[in-house]
């Protein structure tokens, strides 16, 4: 998707431009430069964090409209609709990232602190929130992280950097999230998030690759990873400070990212 004119910089100009300015109100409030009242911070976080979290999709749009001209975001959006990804990248999401969460969910509690709660009151939950995590609970971001700017980062740098930094930059695009009281970011250590978003990054971009470079395997892959991570939360905030059980989880991730890249190249080093 990488126009003639060069790498679009303009991508993330814009998915940072529309995030920032949104969370920034909530993050000066947490600060006490702003005064917003804490109901008024508490009714606001939620649609304010959802609505910001169209960024990636307004970076796309906007990349795609002033580089690839009339018709390219339309086309974009179609491929969205394109579902022939492949068992592999129906099922290893569910297996990897589901089994994951569940195995650090049901780690003895003398390994890894209390255990939470489960985040859903049933199973029946899952497809409704499966949906919501696909739409706008995370999946949406997809649109613009692996479903466009990916490519032209591995053009750029190769899937092993390209992924790397891309992570990274991910990571950062949530820093104002760590700011804000509710969000389950701030109470999360930042380091600790880096190596989670950096293990998606290579498990979702072998995920689309697996796919044939679907556009849905990123909401696909977002979808299935967050709503395994509130059906078996992996830390309490207030019985368990030293958050063992998430530094494990996410050591997990980052693992099961970087085996599938490693699949990935070997494959490539073979064609």
């Amino acid at each position: 998707m990488e126009s003639e004119r060069g790498f679009p910089y303009r991508f993330f100009v814009v998915t940072f431009l529309w995030s920032w300015i949104i969370w920034l109100p909530l993050v000066l409030a947490s600060f006490k430069i702003l005064q917003l009242g804490n109901d008024l911070v508490a009714k606001t976080w939620l649609p304010a964090t959802l609505l910001a979290a169209f960024g990636p999709a307004l970076g796309t749009f906007y990349s795609l409209r002033t580089l690839n001209g009339k018709g390219a975001i339309l086309r974009h959006l179609r491929g969205v609709l394109d579902l022939r990804m492949g068992w592999k990248a129906w099922i290893l999401p569910i297996v990897a990232l589901g089994g994951c969460s569940y195995a650090t969910f049901i780690l003895p509690e003398r390994w890894a602190g209390p255990r939470p709660s489960m985040g859903l009151p049933s199973l029946w939950f899952l497809p409704l929130s499966f949906l919501a995590m696909v739409l706008v609970g995370g999946g949406q971001e997809e649109l613009g992280w692996r479903g466009y700017i990916l490519d032209p980062i591995e053009n750029r740098l190769g899937p092993w950097l390209g992924n790397l930094v891309l992570g990274i930059v991910w990571a950062v695009w949530h820093l104002p999230l760590f700011f804000i009281p509710y969000t389950s970011q701030a109470s999360m250590p930042f380091a600790g998030f880096a190596i989670l978003m950096t293990g998606w990054s290579f498990f979702f971009s072998w995920v689309r690759h697996a796919s044939q470079k679907r556009v849905f395997s990123g909401l696909y892959a977002h979808g299935v990873a967050d709503t395994f991570g509130s059906l078996f939360p992996t830390f309490t905030m207030a019985s368990d400070p030293s958050r063992v059980r998430f530094w494990i989880w996410v050591s997990l991730n980052l693992a099961i990212g970087l085996g599938a890249m490693a699949v990935r190249s070997f494959k490539r080093s073979r064609t």
